[in-house]
């Protein structure tokens, strides 16, 4: 049989394999230009960021750097030029605000971070670029807007004190934050000159923002979920519970004891919690369910990233069911291997005050031009429930016993109502030591401000930090009368 070729004038056979691979090929090409013209889209952000990206070093040249400034308008932080033109970084309240607003210098950290897009952009009207441009003089970037209040931020800068430790305020059904302190804290504006010897002192921790990446012991504060899991196992038979406390409690070859040796005597669910008798909370703990603990845990955020748009540290608890009676005792009080950071002990109260659901934490409020007109606007954003509203209320109730009946009464008559729990976090090595905590809101049956408290080594929560708590209740509640 003859076979066709060219001479005969039609075409060869068509090599199926090499079409197919070179479709593949094709088809990749188009897929991953898809994807990197989707991602330039939505992560334009990072990508301008990205301190590789030449057009961020555009921008600040042609731009320059917009303000932050506090929710009613105060100015946090600006850049001011010298009589020789050189552009200066300047933070009018210095200490006051140096972690959450950070700085913009050797790197950037706080809100200088977070919103440093919007800063090193300018939205100003054409009108005034045309007439800047002609001057030879550059765009002004936009301004951020934060949900920050000076006078709270003040009140618990000072209340703190000389003491190293955090302290947050936020609004429970907002999720906004009022005010962030971290001691010991720094001068932004002197960054670059002690940058050097920061770097080189490895025992520095001025840097560290305590209120979101500092991890501790909570202590007794621990106890709001020790007693939620005790509820949701027995939702029946816990507001039966009763426990004689002798002031000390021995499984084993381990101790402990109720603080400062406190023989608490016959106590039931409520003022095990008011209380805050450790050897009860102990005995609780012992009963309970490690596997289902641990998924209260991780339900409450525990072993988790916070939704949160700033640097924030995981908090943990190591526990399995093989976890012994030994360390379960020790857990149950916000002991052995629990660690918490204060936001997220902060975002736990928010829910127990908000009926259980969570606003994710918020610092910057909205963007605006040099005009004055609106960029982009942030709001309040729900991460979810926590726990149900009927847990909630139960804890609530808790917590409000702990201030009319318990470790929190400097914070019982006053012109308006409050709820929390005290802490005292054993740390280190010698006996005794231990962070003074304190969380809760007010008023109770409206909660619009909540407020988590640690000093470290201070010693007992209701003697340091209920104090620091009352103070900053005060001023909340003179402002909004006001």
């Amino acid at each position: 049989m003859k076979t066709k070729n060219k001479k005969d004038g039609l075409r060869p056979p068509k090599n199926k394999e090499i079409l197919i691979v070179a479709w593949c090929f094709v088809l990749l090409f188009a897929g991953m230009s898809g994807y990197i013209t989707h991602y330039c889209a939505t992560h334009r952000q990072e990508l301008i960021n990205n301190s590789y990206n030449g057009r961020q070093q555009m921008l600040i040249a042609q731009n320059r750097r917009g303000r932050i400034l506090s929710a009613k308008g105060e100015v946090l932080a600006q850049t001011i030029e010298d009589e020789e033109g050189n552009e200066k970084r300047e933070y009018p309240y210095q200490n006051l605000f140096s972690h959450v607003v950070g700085y913009a210098t050797n790197g950037r950290m706080g809100v200088e971070a977070q919103a440093n897009y919007y800063l090193i952009n300018s939205n100003a009207p054409l009108s005034q670029k045309a007439g800047l441009e002609l001057a030879g003089e550059k765009y002004p970037g936009d301004d951020v807007y934060t949900t920050l209040d000076v006078n709270l931020q003040q009140v618990a800068s000072t209340a703190l004190g000389v003491y190293q430790g955090a302290i947050l305020v936020t609004e429970p059904d907002t999720g906004k934050i009022l005010a962030m302190v971290s001691k010991p804290d720094f001068n932004p504006e002197e960054i670059a000159a002690i940058w050097e010897d920061l770097i080189a002192d490895e025992d520095s921790s001025i840097l560290l923002n305590r209120a979101t990446q500092g991890l501790y012991p909570p202590g007794s504060t621990f106890k709001i979920m020790t007693a939620l899991e005790y509820i949701r196992e027995n939702p029946d038979s816990y507001s039966g519970y009763s426990y004689s406390c002798t002031g000390a409690l021995t499984r084993g070859q381990d101790r402990i004891q109720c603080y400062h040796g406190t023989v608490h005597g016959g106590v039931n669910f409520t003022t095990s919690f008011a209380k805050s008798c450790n050897t009860s909370f102990a005995n609780m703990g012992f009963t309970l369910n490690r596997v289902s603990f641990g998924d209260t845990l991780e339900g409450l955020l525990f072993g988790q990233e916070l939704p949160v748009a700033f640097q924030s540290n995981i908090s943990r608890v190591d526990m399995s069911a093989d976890t012994a009676d030994s360390e379960m005792m020790q857990i149950s009080i916000g002991q052995g291997t629990t660690s918490i950071t204060p936001l997220l002990l902060n975002m736990i109260t928010c829910a127990i005050a908000n009926d259980g659901v969570l606003m994710e934490p918020y610092v910057v409020d909205h963007i605006e031009n040099s005009a004055g007109n609106s960029v982009k606007a942030f709001s309040s954003s729900s991460y979810g429930k926590l726990m149900e509203p009927e847990e909630a209320q139960i804890l609530k109730s808790l917590m409000e016993d702990v201030v009319e009946e318990g470790t929190a009464s400097r914070l019982k008559g006053l012109s308006y109502t409050a709820a929390g729990k005290t802490g005292s976090a054993e740390y280190g090595t010698v006996k005794g030591d231990s962070h003074a905590w304190f969380t809760g809101f007010a008023p109770v049956d409206e909660p619009r401000i909540c407020v988590t408290i640690i000093i470290e080594g201070a010693g007992a929560g209701g003697d340091y930090a209920v104090p620091i708590a009352k103070r900053i209740f005060d001023a909340y509640f003179q402002e909004v009368a006001e």
